[in-house]
This record gives C-alpha cells, sequence and structure tokens, in this order.
C-alpha cells in the first residue's frame, strides 16, 4: 500500500527522512542539530528532526520508534515509548529520547537515532453500556494468560 506524504523542510541541511532497504517498514530519521549534542545517563531531551509533515489522508497517524540497535546498545529509546504524530499536526517532528543508560551519550549532527511508521487509524465510536458480553477470559489482566 502507498501513501503520498508531504514534506516540509524546516532546517536548510536536513536529511529527510528514508527507508534503509527496499522493504523496510520504518523510515530513518535524523538528528537536525548543528553540533555534537549530550543526553545525559538517566535523562530526557526532545531532538528535533528539521521537517513537517503532511499526510494526504486523515485516518493515518506517523508512529515514531527507537532504531533498535541505539535502544539495545546505547540505551536510547523514545520517553513515551512510541512517539505518535497525528494527520494533523503540522509543526516540527520531533522524538523525545531517554537515555536509559548510566553513561552519557554524546548525538551527532545528522545522526540517524529514530524510525517512523505510517500506520492506519481506526476511529471508534463508544457506545456506554450497563453490561458487556462475557468472554473465557473475563477480567483477567496481567499474567492470566500466562507468563
Amino acid at each position: 500500500m502507498k501513501l503520498n506524504v508531504k514534506i516540509k523542510r524546516l532546517h536548510p541541511t536536513v536529511t529527510l527522512p528514508s527507508y534503509a532497504s527496499e522493504t523496510a517498514a520504518g523510515m530513518d530519521l535524523h538528528a537536525a542539530i548543528d553540533e555534537v549534542l549530550c543526553i545525559p545517563a538517566h535523562s530526557r531531551i526532545r531532538v528535533p528532526c528539521g521537517f513537517a509533515i503532511a499526510p494526504e489522508r486523515t485516518d493515518i497517524a506517523a508512529l515514531l520508534f527507537a532504531r533498535s540497535g541505539l535502544a539495545h546498545k546505547m540505551g536510547l529509546v523514545p520517553s513515551n515509548a512510541v512517539g505518535v504524530v497525528d494527520s494533523d499536526y503540522r509543526g516540527e517532528v520531533m522524538v523525545s529520547i531517554h537515555n536509559t543508560s548510566d553513561e552519557d551519550y554524546f548525538m551527532q549532527p545528522d545522526e540517524r537515532f529514530a524510525q517512523m511508521v505510517f500506520v492506519p487509524v481506526l476511529f471508534a465510536s463508544l457506545t456506554e453500556a450497563d453490561d458487556l458480553d462475557e468472554t473465557v477470559r473475563g477480567g483477567g489482566g496481567f499474567g492470566s494468560t500466562g507468563v
């Protein structure tokens, strides 16, 4: 499935998002910073991406994820687990990064540090009810179906 997305460059030298391989799910995001950025251990910082987007459809969101190598090796993850860019947001895409490690991380200008995946969004119509249908699981929560 293809999606047209308008993209506006907000930082003159930013590298725009791109897929690293032909079948990659996520587009790599580059840090739109002019100098090395220190992300202190156990802290959070917003990293600008230098662009804004406008998907052609309103039932689309862009989800911002960690790059698996940086998350595993360096402990850099989005501070909200997954960032959400709504289809009507027109500001600069930024990623709030949390350095979970015990060491400061020094992000380089134009470094690939996150990835963006476009996904369809279902809009729910909530109906208040006094009762819900019964299921085998019922109200079983955390760990109720196994580890």
